[in-house]
Formats: C-alpha cells, structure tokens, sequence
C-alpha cells in the first residue's frame, strides 16, 4: 500500500495537527532563524538602493576634505586617531582656498550643529533643523539654487551678518505657502536672523532630509555658536577629466595649509561618493555576517529541537506504526510520512520567518522612502535551508520509525 504525494502530505500534516502547541514551538524555532537572516537582508537592501539614489549628495565632480571619515571601524587605537586629530580651523581653510582658487571651479566651507530649533511667530520645528555655516560657494558647491532672495555674498562673510538661508523644509514647516519669508526674522536657538533667501529643494540622501537646514555665514557662526567644530571643505573639480587630479592637489594644498611635513600622513580625510559606498559596503559586510552566524546557530538549533520532537513523535506511535505496518503498509511508506512531517515543521517555520522578516526589514526601506522589497534570492536560500535541515534532522526519526518491527511495535505499545 503505496501513498500517493498528496496523500503523504495530508497524512503528514494531519499527524502534526494532533500535537499543535508542540508543532508551534517547534516551528517557531526555525521561524526565529530565518527571520533574523530576511529581516537584515532586507533592510541592507534598502540601505543598499537608497545609496544608488542618494549619490546626488555631493554633486557632480565634487568632493569634501574632513577632519574624520564618515565611519570608523577597529578597535579604541584607531578611534583615538581620529579623536587626537586637530580640528580644520577657519585660518587653515582660509589658505587652503588661497592655494586651490586657480585650480577648482567652487571652494565652499562649512561647519554644522546638530539639534537646533527655528522659530517664526508662533511656528516652531523639531529640534533637529541642521544650523549650518558656509560661505557664498555653499551653494554651488552643493548643488543648491537659490529661488528666492539672494546667495550669501562677501560682505555677509566680511561683516559677519545675522542673516540666513533656509533649506525648502524649514521655510515649508515656518510659512505659509504663498507667504514670502525673504525679509523676516526668525530664531534659531535663541539667536535671531533676518531671512535673505530660500534654497530649492533637494531631496532625502540615505533616508535623510538635505532641505532641514538653515545657512548663515560661517564667520558668524564662529563668532556665535559657542561649541567646537571642525570645518569641511567642499571642493568643485572644474571637469569629471580633471577630477582625480584636483583630489591630488587638494591632498597637497590642504597639506600645506595643514604645516605637515613630508614624513607626516595625512590628518584629514577625503570624502567621495565613491569613498561614501565603501562606508556602508563595509557596515553591510559586517551586519550581514552576524545575521548570518546568528541565523545558523538558531536554524541549528532547531533542527535539533525537530529530530527531538519527531524521536518522541516515534515514540509515542509505535502502536500505530506497528498496526500500519501489520495491514501492508510498506517501510518506505513510513520513512515518507515521518520525513515529510519534520519537512513541514521547517517549512512552515521558514515561511513563517520570512513574512515577518520581510515585513520588519521593509520598516527600514519606508524610512528611505523606498517601495516593498523584496530579497528573493535570500527567500529562495532560506526555503533550500528550511529543506536541507528538515530533511537532515527528520531522516534519523524516520529511519528508526520504518525500521521498527510490527510485532515488536505492537507488543511494545500494550
């Protein structure tokens, strides 16, 4: 008497329905390692295509020169390198600029504070508008357009003017549409400063908005914002052709503004977009392999808990093996149905883990404004890992239930 497929599977699972809480925790197991694996893939995904769209950061042909790189990695050696390093002073970039002015199209500074707070009559932001300072080549450097009012110029550099710019989100949240803000005042952590201009819009990088900040001139920022800060240049190349080449200048120009000697590395660091992908390349690699370790120590671990389970499953039906058996039913018949049944509790585990995963790892890519992804190749690896640990760890149990003999079963169960 040989079960179809069909039948195997039925038979399977009703068994499995006879023991559901136990089912349940069984699955759970496998469920909990496949959702650790989709769930970080999914969101490395999305981190992984918001770069794609978010290269625009620093605009064409562009780069910025740094006292840190955007990520550190290593132990406290390498943190207190950086920690140690001098911050790039007014007077440094000052001479930098004098060294690369023939030989860049744009040379913008600036210097940022996190957390600040605008203010106009009544209307107040979040607490996390970016209080940026710059100078009259912020803009252009950047990418941005001034649309209403005017750009910084240099006698709000030479003076030191309270005057500001707003990015397109903060003019947004403290006007009115239709309302121009070029000529009113505003607050930004309790300082006031009259609004000159308005940038365009620019979009989110990485999840995050460009437009949530206001500019005011950098030597006012120096002067007012009692808090230490290294600035970042930003550098124009005149031509993707002369690009490579204006990084090399501006090793050497930023170098000298520096006073490093020939035998000194360099204590600043150059930031691309190119360099900016290797930073959240090494943070995926680094993510992906955790998940990964801790996906197989939980996939492992239930692949024990279901040859555990199934070892008691043997246990508890050898009556009705031996009884199976006893009416023709042949040994591979057994192996079948004890085989599927543990390919079951990990399929459904899998199953299980992925629709979680792939529903906690798409909470990532709504914050980078992405659609639904989904990593296919990661659910299809998952699926062939459900298979091979459901198969691996139920082939024992249902090895020893076909090889039980029928009248020593039926005798055993009494």
């Amino acid at each position: 008497m040989t079960l179809s497929i069909r039948e195997t599977v039925m038979q399977a699972a009703t068994s499995l329905a006879v023991n559901k809480l136990r089912s349940a925790l069984t699955t759970l197991g496998v469920a909990v390692g496949v959702f650790s694996i989709i769930a970080v893939m999914t969101a490395l995904d999305a981190v992984d295509r918001s770069i794609a769209t978010g290269l625009s950061s620093l605009g064409a042909n562009t780069f910025q020169i740094q006292k840190n790189p955007a990520t550190v990695f290593g132990g406290g050696h390498n943190r207190n390198l950086y920690a140690n390093r001098k911050d790039i002073t007014w007077q440094e970039a000052q001479l930098f600029k004098k060294y690369m002015e023939e030989r860049a199209r744009n040379i913008g500074f600036i210097i940022t504070s996190q957390a600040a707070q605008a203010s106009y009559g009544n209307e107040i932001t979040n607490p996390d508008v970016t209080l940026t300072g710059g100078d009259e080549s912020f803009a252009p450097a950047n990418g941005l357009d001034v649309i209403a009012g005017r750009n910084l110029n240099d006698g709000d550099l030479r003076y030191a003017s309270d005057t500001a710019i707003l990015g397109s989100d903060v003019a947004a949240y403290l006007f009115q549409q239709g309302q121009n803000p070029v000529g009113k005042q505003i607050r930004v952590n309790g300082k006031v400063y009259t609004v000159i201009g308005v940038f365009s819009k620019k979009g989110a990088a990485f999840g995050q908005s460009q437009d949530n900040f206001v500019l005011i001139p950098i030597t006012r920022y120096l002067d007012e914002v009692n808090e230490t800060s290294s600035i970042s240049i930003t550098v124009e190349a005149t031509s993707q052709k002369s690009y490579r080449q204006t990084i090399d200048r501006a090793i050497g120009a930023m170098r000298l503004a520096r006073g490093l000697t020939v035998k000194k590395a360099n204590d600043f660091e150059i930031r691309t977009n190119e360099s900016l992908v290797e930073s959240f390349r090494d943070i995926q690699n680094i993510v992906g392999t955790g998940a990964f370790i801790i996906s197989f120590m939980a996939l492992l671990t239930a692949g024990v808990g279901i040859m555990n389970i199934m070892l008691v499953s043997v246990t508890e039906r050898t009556r009705e093996i031996g009884v199976r058996m006893s009416v023709g039913a042949p040994r591979r018949t057994i192996l079948e149905q004890f085989l599927v049944e543990a390919l079951l509790l990990s399929l459904g585990g899998g199953a299980l883990g992925i629709v979680a995963g792939a529903g906690a790892g798409n909470l990532v890519a709504l914050q980078f404004n992405l659609p639904v992804i989904l990593p296919w190749v990661w659910i299809v690896v998952s699926l062939l890992v459900c298979s091979v640990i459901g198969i691996s760890f139920g082939l024992f149990p249902a090895w020893k239930a076909s090889r039980l003999d029928p009248v020593t079963a039926l005798r055993a169960a009494r």
